[in-house]
């Protein structure tokens, strides 16, 4: 069976790396194309690419799917499958190719959270649970009939960064029976209940400002959904009055009742605290703009909060 791996990032590796290991034959890997990236600008490789090298696999990276010459170079392959894992929506001259058609796995239990940022939003929308799915792509984006599911624990502390890892893993395990079944010819496609679908929509910077008016879960869920990336903000003045953004990448939640202003921040010089509508947020650790990574109690050794400080 002759099979074309699509992906680009860190998440589609384990499933590229299992199939590999087990003897499939990837006749091609497609990914996007080396990128500038860092303040040299340097061309950068996808995690894809760099693990196509190691392995001496065939490379493609059409700057246009549609492009007449990538169609034909696929053709020339002339792959029996396709597996597309974190890559670009195909094209249906792609993924109508292959004989026995194109699999995707999405980060989610479909029909839930359709989209391009399932992990966060199952953590932001505190989910317990989520998974992974095989399903084979047809028109609409996430909704082709489903082959295998498998589950995963959302905990009360899960990151999507912690979850991202855990569905990697479990991932691959899943494209792996996904494939094995295929070739077998022992399957079934199963529909998606569309009424039960969940849209998971592309991650933008409004979405990740945090608004110290929401009660304290929907902050706390906010920051661990997009820990460590894009990562939750907020802002405050300076003494200059200029607007400095500051990210929020762990945190705890306190809810209780309190006469301070919402965004207020409360310290004592060694934990940091932003008051909220029904309680307050705990800032574990953060980094301000232009500066590194740090725990709080870092942060405040060389910031000192003032009275009546507040977050916007």
């Amino acid at each position: 069976m002759r099979i074309i791996f699509m992906g680009t990032p860190e998440f589609a590796v384990a499933s590229l790396d299992i199939l590999i290991q087990n003897k499939y034959n990837v006749v091609a890997v497609v990914t996007v194309p080396d990128k500038p990236a860092g303040r040299g600008q340097q061309l950068q490789q996808s995690a894809v690419k760099k693990y196509a090298l190691e392995k001496g696999l065939k490379i493609l990276q059409p700057e246009k799917l549609k492009d007449e010459s990538f169609i034909n170079e696929l053709r020339a392959l002339k792959a029996d499958l396709q597996i597309v894992v974190a890559f670009r929506m195909l094209p249906e001259v792609v993924w109508n190719m292959p004989p026995l058609g194109t699999y995707n796995l999405h980060g989610s239990l479909l029909p839930k959270y359709r989209g391009a940022a399932p992990i966060n939003w199952a953590v932001i929308n505190g989910e317990t649970e989520s998974g992974v799915t095989s399903f084979k792509l047809k028109h609409e984006i996430d909704t082709g009939n489903m082959l295998f599911q498998a589950k995963a624990p959302i905990s009360k502390t899960t990151t999507a960064g912690e979850l991202h890892d855990t569905l990697m893993h479990i991932g691959a395990e899943l494209m792996l029976k996904t494939v094995k079944a295929i070739e077998s010819g022992n399957y079934e496609l199963k529909p998606q209940d569309d009424t039960q679908s969940i849209h998971a929509p592309k991650l933008f910077k409004d979405t990740c400002r945090i608004s110290w008016d929401n009660p304290a879960e929907k902050i706390y869920n906010l920051i661990r959904g997009l820990s460590p990336y894009p990562a939750a903000f907020t802002e405050f003045l300076d003494k200059h009055n200029q607007t400095i953004g500051i990210k929020i990448f762990a945190s705890e939640m306190e809810e209780t009742n309190h006469t301070y202003n919402i965004g207020m921040a409360i310290s004592d010089g060694k934990a940091l605290k932003v008051a909220c509508s029904n309680g307050f947020i705990h800032i574990k650790e953060l980094q301000m703009a232009g500066k590194k990574r740090m725990l709080t109690e870092e942060f405040l050794r060389g910031f000192k909060i003032e009275s009546g400080f507040r977050f916007l």
